[in-house]
């Protein structure tokens, strides 16, 4: 039985359980981490995606954003658009010529409820094809269980305008990833 894959709803792209094979996994020690990398990326999937948890030791109770870049580029070449629901407040944004895809809002921050960290899936779909830009899709969150603090959900899209193979992702936010952070990274075989 074929099950469709919570980052890929919009796309329509089905795979088996079994699919998934687990790549690396980062885990943020004591006093933080400013980045989160996986590097050498095998060539051997069809598909990528990122699993994790993210909270971020940035001053204050507004939501720190994750920034990420594909293979160091550090040009003008991303684009990112954003739906997002903040406790009864929706807005949409669009971030273009940047020097990094921008998940603004994502991650909550060292005055957010210590126990709280952000859920993030982040899809990216024929990442070794050289025939086309990368689209990436994430979808993320947290809820302070209910306190006055803020709350979000987010879907989001991204594109890195280049057709190279994507062979190294680097995560960075406004301040350090707080201890317990997690990124783990999976290759999705092909049908």
């Amino acid at each position: 039985m074929l099950n469709t894959i919570l980052g890929s709803l919009s796309s329509g792209v089905t795979v088996a359980p079994n699919s998934y094979e687990s790549i690396a996994t980062v885990t943020v020690g004591s006093g933080g981490s400013a980045t989160i990398s996986f590097t050498s990326i095998p060539s051997t999937y069809e598909h990528l995606q990122i699993r994790g948890i993210a909270r971020s030791t940035l001053a204050g109770t507004t939501p720190d954003n994750i920034a990420f870049r594909i293979n160091g580029d550090s040009g003008s070449n991303y684009t990112t658009h954003s739906l997002r629901g903040s406790n009864a407040t929706a807005t949409a944004s669009s971030f273009v010529s940047l020097s990094y895809a921008y998940l603004p809002s994502t991650s909550p921050a060292a005055g957010n409820l210590g126990s709280v960290f952000a859920g993030v899936v982040l899809d990216l779909l024929d990442y070794r094809n050289t025939n086309k830009t990368k689209v990436f899709r994430t979808l993320s969150g947290f809820n302070e269980n209910n306190t006055s603090g803020p709350s979000n959900i987010q879907f989001q899209s991204a594109l890195w305008n280049s057709t190279s193979a994507v062979t190294s992702i680097e995560f960075t936010n406004s301040a350090n990833f707080a201890q317990y952070s997690q990124f783990a990274l999976y290759g999705i075989k092909g049908a």
